[in-house]
């Protein structure tokens, strides 16, 4: 099985963690390097995939600056999402080739990957066709968006354990209009468990992709942007 790197983060701001899973990634194209999987959550913030126009933010600017919430274009596909405390959001710096995968079979990987990961927090999951992410019947729980360069992926998924929803107001969320964002602490009327909920994720995608987990701390991961590779 391939090495990956398990890198739990905590609350991130958005600017960092984004630089850090660049970083990586480029450092991870001087192959041949273990694959990197990051786990956090971000401070409140927006984010627009290559297909998003200003159009999907419903918000008005002056309203954004008083919550506090930024906006970041960014390389991944899909349209706009928001990211915020109590989300779940993985990030997978693969080599795809040599895991024998195309960005297809990652897509289905992750998905699969959401439908176990909310089967263990006692939530029935969903796909829907040509959406990629997970539901709950016609809720969106989760969203999937990635990113290629160099053949090393980028961006990921994000799953809603217990974020604040309005917040998804401010935006048509992955331009699904009128399909209602919701979250495992809706659905199951308890708290959750977000170590549970990271431990689950990062497990049922290891053996999806057949991957060895080694954690590895920020510290270890500084180390490595330092000497200019990864070991």
């Amino acid at each position: 099985m391939s090495e990956v790197k398990l890198l739990k983060l905590g609350l991130t701001p958005y600017p960092e963690g984004l630089e850090l899973m660049r970083r990586l990634a480029a450092l991870k194209q001087q192959r041949p390097a273990p694959q990197v999987l990051m786990l956090l959550e971000h401070q409140p913030v927006l984010t627009m995939g290559r297909r998003a126009t200003d159009s999907d933010i419903l918000a008005p600017p002056e309203l954004l600056e008083r919550e506090g919430i930024a906006v970041h274009r960014v390389e991944r596909g899909g349209l706009i999402t928001y990211h915020g405390p109590g989300q779940l959001v993985a990030y997978p710096l693969l080599e795809l080739e040599v895991l024998g995968l195309g960005i297809g079979d990652l897509v289905r990987a992750l998905e699969r990957t959401l439908l176990a990961t909310l089967a263990d927090l006692g939530i029935q999951g969903n796909l829907h066709q040509g959406h990629p992410g997970a539901w709950h019947g016609d809720q969106k729980l989760a969203s999937i968006g990635i990113a290629i360069k160099r053949g090393i992926t980028l961006h990921g998924l994000a799953l809603n354990l217990d974020p604040d929803l309005e917040h998804f107001k401010l935006i048509n969320p992955c331009g699904l209009t009128g399909s209602p964002m919701t979250s495992v602490r809706r659905l199951t009327a308890r708290e959750v468990d977000a170590q549970q909920a990271e431990d689950s994720l990062a497990g049922h995608l290891c053996r999806e992709l057949g991957l060895s987990p080694s954690p590895w701390s920020l510290e270890q991961a500084e180390a490595c942007l330092r000497e200019g590779r990864l070991v």
